[in-house]
C-alpha cells in the first residue's frame, strides 16, 4: 500500500471515554477512517503507520446526525469508525499519556 493511499484510510484515532477504557482493558484503539477503507486496507495502513502489529479490525458505520441550519433542514456526514485490536505485547500511545 503506497503512502498517499495510507493517508486516505486512516484519518486519525477516536477519543472518548469508551474508547479509553477499551485500551486500557482490551488492547483495542478507535480510529475514524475513510467510509470506502475494507478491514484490510485499515489493517494494514495501522501496522504501516504506527509500526505494530494488528490482530483485529472491526467497523462501524455511523450515520450522521439529522440537524436544522437556520431555517433549512440538513444532515451531517456519515463516517465510519475501526476498533483496531493489537497484538499481545503491543501498544499504542495515542492519548499521549505519561
Amino acid at each position: 500500500m503506497n503512502q498517499e493511499r495510507i493517508y486516505q484510510v486512516v484519518f486519525g484515532p477516536h477519543v472518548t471515554e469508551k474508547t479509553v477504557g477499551m485500551s486500557e482493558s482490551a488492547n483495542m484503539q478507535a480510529f475514524k477512517v475513510s467510509v470506502d477503507a475494507s478491514k484490510l486496507e485499515i489493517k494494514k495502513a495501522i501496522e504501516q503507520l504506527f509500526e505494530v502489529k494488528v490482530d483485529e479490525v472491526r467497523t462501524v458505520k455511523v450515520k450522521g446526525k439529522k440537524k436544522n441550519f437556520g431555517k433549512r433542514a440538513g444532515k451531517r456526514k456519515d463516517w465510519k469508525k475501526a476498533y483496531v485490536k493489537l497484538a499481545e505485547g503491543q501498544s499504542l500511545d495515542i492519548q499521549g499519556e505519561g
